[in-house]
């Protein structure tokens, strides 16, 4: 099955197992990620703090796995400072082994030459777009996803501070809508586990959990308790 088919041939709820650190990457097992999560992401940024040291070797055990990239940017939630061409080189040595790259939407322009790679390889992408303090304005939200769009992303990933309850229900009524990209939304802080839930239900494609003892966002689930909780949901529509 292509990478494509694997995100869209069956638009359902997903759930992404994120490995926070090293040392929870090199103990987690092909099987363990198998039985928690559909992907695994691998957070180059976190590795690279780490240990400047990064290559394929780390995750070769999880060579069977659909794997997920990211090099976030610092503003981000990116653990490091480190601009764009550092970013790109960390993810260029990752392509072998990807399913799925993540590239913030505000990193479209800059890390154009990456996005040239993709397409040639055939690789589909994630316009990511996070807000740590608030829910930016629907508008804003929209606006991304055009941008997501418009460059090529396969599925748009938004994910923001929650600060009410209106919030978690305004967050659920933007992934109900037709966006003409496949959505994945989710929040951030005391409402997100909540979040993580009646997005999922609402349709955001991939939902984001961790693997290992170290969250990678704040509120994160346990990848495998998400999977559990999210199969017993049953779709919502308008």
């Amino acid at each position: 099955m292509s990478h494509v088919e694997f995100l869209l041939k069956e638009p359902r709820p997903r759930v992404v197992g994120s490995l926070g650190s090293s040392l929870d990457l090199r103990e987690t097992s092909a099987l363990a990620v198998r039985e928690s999560c559909d992907l695994a992401e691998i957070r180059l940024d976190l590795l690279h703090a780490e240990d400047t040291k990064t290559d394929r070797t780390r995750w070769s055990h999880l060579s069977e796995i659909p794997l997920l990239f990211t090099a976030r940017r610092f503003e981000e939630g990116g653990a490091l400072a480190i601009g764009p061409d550092a970013r790109m080189s960390l993810l260029r040595g990752a392509l072998d082994q990807a399913a799925l790259i993540d590239i913030e939407v505000a990193s479209i322009r800059e890390m154009g030459a990456l996005l040239e790679k993709l397409a040639e390889r055939q690789i589909p992408w994630i316009a990511s777009y996070h807000d740590f303090n608030k829910l930016p304005a629907t508008a804003a939200l929209e606006d991304a996803a055009r941008q997501a769009k418009d460059a090529g992303a396969a599925v748009f990933k938004a994910a923001a501070q929650l600060a009410s309850p209106a919030d978690l229900a305004r967050l659920a009524d933007f992934q109900l809508a037709d966006h003409g990209i496949p959505v994945a939304t989710m929040g951030m802080g005391p409402l997100a586990p909540v979040s993580r839930l009646l997005c999922a239900q609402s349709g955001s494609l991939l939902n984001y959990g961790y693997l290992g003892t170290t969250a990678t966002a704040p509120g994160q689930w346990d990848a495998a308790l998400l999977r559990q909780a999210i199969a017993r949901l049953a779709p919502f529509r308008l």
